[in-house]
């Protein structure tokens, strides 16, 4: 056999070997969306409806605070005499007298806005943006990640800088076995509400502070929807699949966009693509830290995909450079 013809059989073979893993793919996630894995659903919770609250302002947030927590001493009161242990536990945790609530509210899945800080006052401000699976019944480990980095912004900022840290669960978060998943949908949801929070944050702190958002896995997605021009100074993906955008360009933003994954995330494995199903955006595009989509790219060390807020690690000794403005600090692999 001579070469052309080797050459014409082997290039054939990747060719077919290649719409056979495309073919299987759609497959995989035309599955997804027509027949989605199902579970047991949660019963809907109920509470009360959110306290109404003056517009946010410096002057009127300890207000905000106030009715917030009232609200969630309420929610308490119902989940208790619906037997649900667990959301009444959950509910007077965000009650007690520290906690700081911007937004609260306790039914279904749940919504919360919680700072940690003095917001009026800060420098430099740090959003939370979650991923999958992120709702009050999972709340606890999603304060933990926003409470690491706080303590970590204190021990790093220089004398006089005043830090605060939002964590943002803002929306109803895909389940991470479900169709929603692996479409846009829900971030094109969330992400008004996203934009919502920022113009919030800059009537209460005014249009001093430099602000950041940290966006986790399918939160990289709301953070992608709600980017084009958005008054924001910072933009991190970790452990992103992608953020419905090919580029950083695309993002149509004037914000600094990072991008990390730890060495030992699963995110690496899913398919980056994106494609139109039965009137749905399936798959999230170009993979943030490839050199096509453009994004500075930072050390994230070996950690998990849910490791990019673990204290001591490399993910967020970088995070808080970024959050503090120190991006010659920033470590690369």
């Amino acid at each position: 056999m001579g070469w052309a013809a080797k050459y014409r059989r082997a290039d054939g073979g990747r060719r077919r070997g290649g719409r056979w893993r495309r073919a299987v793919l759609a497959a995989l996630i035309t599955g997804a969306v027509v027949f989605p894995l199902s579970a047991a659903g949660r019963p809907e919770v109920p509470a009360p409806a959110p306290a109404l609250l003056a517009p946010l302002s410096a002057s009127t947030l300890d207000e905000a605070y106030a009715a917030n927590r009232a609200n969630a001493a309420e929610a308490t009161r119902t989940a208790a005499a619906h037997q649900d242990r667990d959301r009444a536990a959950t509910d007077r945790a965000l009650a007690a007298p520290a906690r700081r609530l911007l937004r609260f509210d306790g039914r279904g899945s749940g919504r919360v806005t919680e700072v940690l800080g003095d917001l009026a006052r800060a420098d430099r401000i740090a959003v939370l943006v979650p991923g999958s699976d992120t709702s009050l019944d999972t709340y606890g480990r999603f304060h933990a990640a926003a409470a690491a980095l706080h303590v970590q912004l204190l021990r790093q900022a220089p004398a006089g800088t005043r830090t605060a840290v939002v964590a943002w669960l803002g929306y109803e978060t895909p389940g991470t076995v479900s169709a929603t998943v692996t479409t846009t949908g829900r971030a094109e949801q969330a992400a008004p509400h996203l934009r919502a929070l920022v113009t919030d944050l800059r009537a209460i702190a005014g249009g001093g502070p430099r602000i950041a958002l940290l966006c986790h896995s399918y939160g990289s997605v709301v953070c992608g929807r709600a980017a084009a021009g958005l008054a924001v100074d910072d933009i991190a993906l970790v452990g992103s699949p992608g953020t419905g955008a090919d580029s950083v360009a695309a993002l149509r933003t004037r914000a600094r966009v990072w991008a990390a994954r730890g060495g030992d995330d699963w995110v690496e494995n899913v398919p980056h693509l994106s494609a139109d199903l039965f009137g749905t955006t399936v798959g999230f595009g170009t993979d943030p830290v490839s050199p096509a989509f453009g994004a500075r790219v930072f050390a994230a060390g070996d950690g998990g995909h849910s490791d990019y807020f673990s204290p001591g690690s490399t993910s967020l000794t970088n995070l808080t450079r970024i959050v503090l403005g120190e991006t010659k600090a920033v470590t690369h692999d």
